[in-house]
């Protein structure tokens, strides 16, 4: 209660001051109420679409006490959940029976269940489709699908499907293709019928059927490795649960999740592990954001605390203590602080609820029910009151040391700036630095390092601000009158300007380093990336048996009728196959791997030469002749080049997969011809002689397309086109590395979040420092100022903010930006890759602050009342 009576003056002093300075109020309640919002509507939609284990026993086991699945395995270990680990220590010939189940289970009924894959015909082509076998009217089943239209199966030769499958062209009453269309005449009567619409309770985006056993005709081969069944009995506890682990069995038991034992050793090892891994990473994430609102709101604090010193002094001449002063500083955050982020939790759970449509209908699975997680909001409230007390503390303590002599003079100034703060600066500064060189070239937890040595990084570049200032006050007597009184008021009130400048600066070293990053991480995709074709060419390849070219040939009649169509001919798999392999005469390789976009790894003929840019410039015209003369052409990535005998062995197998005979050897002519080591195209290509005199068959493997442009959209009607005739063929055309469209949108992201956050923070800044300065400023329109004077100096304001803090954050930022794609870009071998975002930096850094400026002074007031100073 002691306690407490001395903060009842200062928060009664506090809330009269925020109703009384509502602009500044509401300020300081939107800068720590937006971060608060931001959090708690993402927490509560994370934590909305986390559907843990208690949320998916409906989904999983509908009404059933629990899930029993047998495999080929021994030595079982599992979680309480074993979606989240399962394993098993040795493999097993055969699979527990449900007579062995039932028996450990007391003699439970068990229904059974099969899940796989299955391929439907639509009216695009082909579509795999999530399918469930088990029969949907019984009372197990409850739970396990929603029905909106039609009826629940009743036989194996009917079905529901999804509304994604719905829209694929079934609607009840349809049959589903379970054949496909390459079949000549399929057997449409074997099909199953669609009797009803249902939602799986977990799947939503993508197809889904159900329907009774064997109404897909899944094949037998998957059921003689694992079969799977719901429980229909007691509670299934833990100890039942290990003796079917003995059985080779992984089992979802409702009492066990909702109760759950100790894990065990190896479960515990391996959940843990990456738990600690995202506890780690969610710290680094608060710790940023609080440094984000502190420096945000402090300018705001200072300013209050600024308007307070008259009366703080007066409190302080008539006997008031240092620390009651810091109290009435405090208690404006306590009152503001609590305020922004009650209201901010509040307005996060509105949000969350009204994007949760949004945030669904981007979801593949079903999101569990609406989820507020209590202690998390309490945590959140308390970050936000934190970050508003943070915020003052340096204002606080600022104002319990101010010169009460100069105060009640009129005349204002900060104290001269201490040493150890620079000093404590250089030394995180340096650790920052060191921790990132640490991390880029250890192991392990490099990326954990690198982020942490970030947060250090900038916590010193802060201490560094005030001698930036400083300096740049001192060497600011040549600059025009607008800039040198802005860099001269910004070094003077440092309380409200450091905050301000750190902010930017934190902004911008987030950004730079995140942007950096992302650059150089395409950068090694860009470099490592190898085309299969020429650039803007196309193939369709058809992998499987008796491949129909002339079908092939009429879709691309249709979809692209302007493209010059080329015939690519190579090893051919009818009735069987012939291993051909070429190496040099002394046994050495020619190639460590190949493949090829064609479909065979030897091709004929010169024809495939045009479609590739896999030769150096003048090679293709030394390779056709070669082959002209009946010569082979072989590719080599390392050794001698040129014409050369090589050592050529060919086997023979049959359909089966069984050699016909033994291997036939001979040396052939051959161009050997030199490729990057990223060559990634056939081994060799064979003349029409050599062809003849090996006695090998060639078939049509591939079609190449040529002389047009093919667009995205014609590419993938296309690939609609020929997937309804099969589902081994295969259409490619080059387009040359592509940025994945998740990278873009992370991109724009980060440039408009640091826009947002650097002209905020800039613009808050400068409009309460010229808030602060309207005594100045009206002076100067005193003594015969122009208006535009004041839209200079306010304009010249908003750019020291926004130019200082971009440039220290811009240096800070490259530390662990060149760090981090050490680790990020090394794991191909080739590595690291450093790509620097300068149009980016230099936007940052130039074009934001100028446009800042221009905004400020478009928007500064011109003329203000004269204010009486007593100095």
């Amino acid at each position: 209660m002691i306690f407490l009576s001395g903060w009842t003056v200062p928060l009664r002093l506090a809330r009269r001051d925020a109703l009384r300075a509502k602009g500044r109020s509401v300020l300081v309640l939107a800068m720590i109420a937006l971060p608060v919002l931001a959090v708690t509507a993402a927490d509560v939609v994370l934590e909305t679409q986390d559907v843990d284990s208690v949320e998916s026993l409906d989904r999983q086991l509908g009404s059933a006490t629990a899930s029993v699945t047998v495999n080929l395995a021994r030595g079982v270990v599992q979680a309480p959940d074993p979606e989240l680990y399962s394993g098993w220590s040795d493999a097993a010939d055969t699979i527990a029976t449900a007579e062995q189940v039932a028996g450990v289970l007391g003699d439970a009924r068990l229904v059974e269940w099969r899940a796989s894959t299955v391929g439907v015909a639509t009216e695009a082509g082909r579509a795999d489709v999530e399918v469930l076998e088990v029969d949907l009217r019984d009372p197990v089943a409850d739970g396990l699908a929603r029905l909106d239209e039609g009826r629940l199966p009743r036989t194996s030769d009917e079905v529901v499907v999804n509304a994604a499958l719905a829209a694929k062209g079934y609607a009840v009453g349809d049959r589903l293709d379970l054949t496909g269309p390459e079949q000549d005449d399929p057997d449409d009567s074997a099909d199953p019928v669609v009797v009803g619409v249902a939602e799986s309770a977990e799947a939503r985006g993508y197809p889904v059927a159900m329907g009774p056993l064997g109404a897909f005709a899944l094949p037998d081969r998957d059921l003689e490795a694992s079969r799977s069944w719901f429980v229909d009995g007691d509670e299934v506890d833990w100890a039942e649960v290990r003796a079917l682990n003995e059985l080779g069995a992984t089992v979802l038991s409702r009492a066990v999740v909702l109760d759950p034992p100790p894990l065990p050793a190896e479960a515990e090892e391996m959940v843990s592990s990456g738990d600690d891994a995202m506890a780690t990473v969610v710290a680094l994430v608060v710790v940023m954001a609080l440094i984000e609102v502190v420096l945000l709101a402090g300018p705001a604090f200072a300013v209050g605390a600024r308007r307070q010193s008259r009366s703080l002094a007066l409190m302080t001449a008539t006997g008031g203590t240092p620390r009651q002063a810091r109290r009435v500083v405090l208690a404006s955050a306590v009152v503001l602080g609590g305020v922004a982020s009650v209201l901010g939790v509040g307005l996060g759970i509105l949000v969350a609820r009204l994007v949760l449509p949004v945030a669904q209908g981007r979801n593949d699975s079903w999101f569990g029910p609406f989820d507020v997680p209590w202690p998390h909001l309490a945590g959140i409230t308390a970050f936000g009151l934190v970050s508003a007390l943070l915020a003052a503390m340096v204002p606080a303590w600022t104002a319990s040391r101010q010169d009460v002599v100069a105060v009640l003079a009129g005349r204002r100034g900060d104290r001269r700036p201490s040493l150890r703060s620079p000093v404590l600066g250089v030394v995180l500064l340096a650790a920052g630095i060191g921790l990132a060189a640490y991390g880029a070239l250890g192991t392990g937890s490099g990326e954990v390092l690198i982020a942490g040595s970030a947060v250090v990084a900038v916590l010193g570049m802060i201490l560094l601000v005030p001698v930036v200032l400083a300096g740049l006050a001192r060497v600011s007597g040549r600059l025009p009158l607008a800039l040198r009184y802005a860099v001269r008021d910004a070094a003077r009130h440092r309380t409200r300007t450091v905050p301000a400048v750190a902010a930017v600066a934190a902004t911008v070293a987030g950004v730079v380093a995140l942007g950096i990053s992302l650059q150089s991480d395409q950068a090694e995709d860009r470099a490592t990336y190898v085309p299969q074709l020429r650039d803007g060419v196309g193939a369709v390849t058809w992998y499987g048996p008796d491949p129909q070219w002339d079908r092939v040939r009429g879709a691309l009649a249709r979809e692209v009728p302007d493209a010059d169509v080329v015939e690519v001919r190579g090893l051919g798999y009818d009735g069987g196959y012939s291993d051909v392999r070429l190496r040099r005469a002394g046994g050495g390789r020619l190639l460590t791997g190949w493949g090829s976009p064609f479909g065979a790894d030897l091709l004929v003929g010169p024809e495939s030469l045009d479609l590739t840019d896999d030769l150096r410039p003048g090679d293709r015209e030394r390779a056709v002749a070669a082959l002209a003369r009946g010569a082979v052409v072989a590719f080599s990535t390392a050794g001698s080049e040129g014409d050369q005998r090589l050592d050529l062995r060919v086997r023979t197998f049959d359909e089966d997969g069984e050699p016909t005979g033994p291997a036939s050897r001979e040396q052939v002519a051959a161009l050997v011809v030199r490729v990057d080591d990223e060559y990634a195209g056939p081994q060799a290509l064979l003349s029409e002689d050599a062809v003849r005199d090996l006695g090998i068959s060639v078939r049509t493997v591939s079609l190449g397309l040529t002389g047009t442009a093919i667009d995205e959209d014609q590419e993938e009607e296309l690939a609609e086109a020929v997937g309804a005739l099969t589902a081994d063929a295969n259409v490619y055309v080059e387009r040359g590395f592509q940025l994945d469209d998740e990278v873009v949108v992370i991109q724009l992201v980060l440039v408009g979040l640091g826009a947002v956050l650097m002209l905020g923070g800039t613009l808050t800044a400068t409009f309460l420092a010229l808030s602060d300065a309207r005594p100045d400023l009206a002076t100067l329109a005193a003594v015969g100022a122009a208006p535009r004077t004041r839209r200079g100096v306010a304009a010249a304001y908003a750019a020291v903010v926004g130019v200082v803090g971009a440039v220290l954050g811009a240096l800070v930022g490259f530390v662990p930006g060149v760090a981090v794609t050490y680790p990020l870009t090394s794991s191909t071998g080739s590595g690291p890759f450093l790509d620097v975002p300068w149009l980016l930096i230099v936007g940052l850094v130039v074009a934001l602050p100028l446009l800042t400026a221009a905004v400020v002074g478009l928007a500064a007031r011109s003329r203000l009342p004269l204010v009486a100073r007593l100095d």
